[in-house]
């Protein structure tokens, strides 16, 4: 048979078999969700679904009196039955890979929330880059009913609010669903998630009078960290408490800090860089954790009488700066070490990177070690700017 003949029989049999788009999904037919609620309803699961409709998420002329989003709700012995008997009152099925929060009640963490996130790990459709809060003395779906004004999307609020806080806060901490399972799973360190509430008027938060007014009745905000034994939450953080826990785990981006100063008042100082290092060692035979803290901040506001001007006092900052956060950080161990008593600094996974036969022997029952693990803090601060003035203005207008 001819070359030519023989090309083109070959290709006449590559196309009967080709099947073309077999797999693909008109948009008209699916209904975007970007936010998942998971609350305890009874002995089974209830999954609220926000989803979006986009002609109206679109800017338009004049606006639009419509939400938004649309939330489906149902209830059964697992997620996945739950997401399923959705179709029964939704015309589109939903569709999961756009979904950038999940928000987990907190009745249903105090239980444990091992057997909800087995579903999301598995499922396909569903990316990994999505962040997990736990609602704080509410419903997951409470949280999620919520309409805010600088973002028509609660969901997309609630996303893009944790990373803001995250950035220029540091109580806060994004969790993806990735790294909380890792935690689950892994030994040395407990997991975390940061915890999110609503205040005002909760039944005003659903309708469309919150986002009519400049001050609107019920508004969701950050505000601790949830701490977890194994995949069952036990207590919250205080915020002063999260924001140390930050610090020890190095995620602190940017934060405020304020510190007394020698003669009364206030000063206020903007952390700028933070590098944190945790090594594991043997003291006696015994674990042990050192932990060296290096911040880099300008001060930021001046509340008392202190002159800038003179080196000792920017020597006398720095001083009260290292004290002010190295007692809150041992602070926040001491509370975890005899009130929760459980690690989530990660201070197991020093000692097993440091000294991985003695790991063996006591990684199993870790907690149990860490309650007298000696940890020893030294902070190290320098101030890099003093602003565009030196001493404030105030001290002036008293003189």
């Amino acid at each position: 048979m001819p070359r030519k003949w023989f090309t083109s029989f070959l290709i006449a049999v590559l196309l009967c078999t080709a099947t073309g788009c077999w797999n693909r999904r008109e948009l008209n037919t699916l209904g975007i969700a970007v936010g998942y609620g998971m609350d305890k309803a009874g002995d089974q699961i209830q999954l609220s679904v926000q989803v979006v409709d986009a002609g109206e998420a679109a800017p338009r002329k004049g606006g639009s009196s419509l939400s938004p989003v649309t939330m489906y709700r149902a209830t059964g012995n697992t997620v996945f039955e739950a997401l399923r008997k959705m179709t029964k009152e939704s015309p589109r099925k939903i569709y999961s890979s756009h979904v950038r929060i999940l928000v987990i009640g907190e009745a249903l963490a105090r239980e444990g929330i091992s057997d909800v996130l087995d579903f999301l790990s598995r499922d396909h459709e569903l990316r990994n880059d999505f962040y997990i809060v736990v609602a704080k003395n509410t419903k997951a779906e409470n949280i999620l009913k919520v309409m805010t004004s600088l973002e028509k999307i609660p969901s997309i609020n609630i996303f893009d609010s944790l990373e803001a806080s995250e950035r220029a806060w540091a109580p806060t901490r994004k969790v993806t669903l990735n790294e909380l399972i890792a935690d689950l799973t892994g030994q040395g360190k407990q997991a975390v998630l940061t915890g999110v509430e609503s205040k005002g008027d909760k039944e005003a938060g659903n309708t469309r009078k919150n986002v009519e007014t400049i001050d609107s009745p019920s508004r969701v905000y950050y505000s601790s960290l949830a701490v977890f034994d194994g995949d069952k939450l036990i207590g919250w953080l205080t915020e002063e408490e999260s924001k140390a826990y930050n610090y020890l785990t190095d995620h602190v981006k940017s934060t405020i800090g304020i510190m007394d100063c020698p003669k009364g008042g206030q000063l206020a100082f903007e952390v700028i860089r933070s590098k944190t290092v945790v090594k594991g060692k043997l003291t006696e035979g015994k674990p042990a954790i050192d932990v060296n803290l290096k911040m880099e901040m300008n001060v930021g506001e001046v509340a008392c009488r202190i002159d800038l001007t003179k080196p000792q006092t920017i020597a006398e900052i720095k001083k009260i700066s290292d004290q002010t956060v190295k007692k809150f950080i041992e602070e926040a161990i001491a509370k975890m070490q005899k009130q929760y008593k459980v690690d989530i600094f990660g201070f197991g996974q020093a000692i097993h990177r440091a000294e991985p036969k003695l790991w063996k022997k006591i990684g199993k029952d870790w907690d149990a070690h860490f309650v007298n693990l000696p940890v020893n803090v030294n902070v190290d601060t320098r101030i890099r700017r003093l602003g565009t003035v030196s001493n404030s203005f105030i001290e002036e207008m008293k003189k």
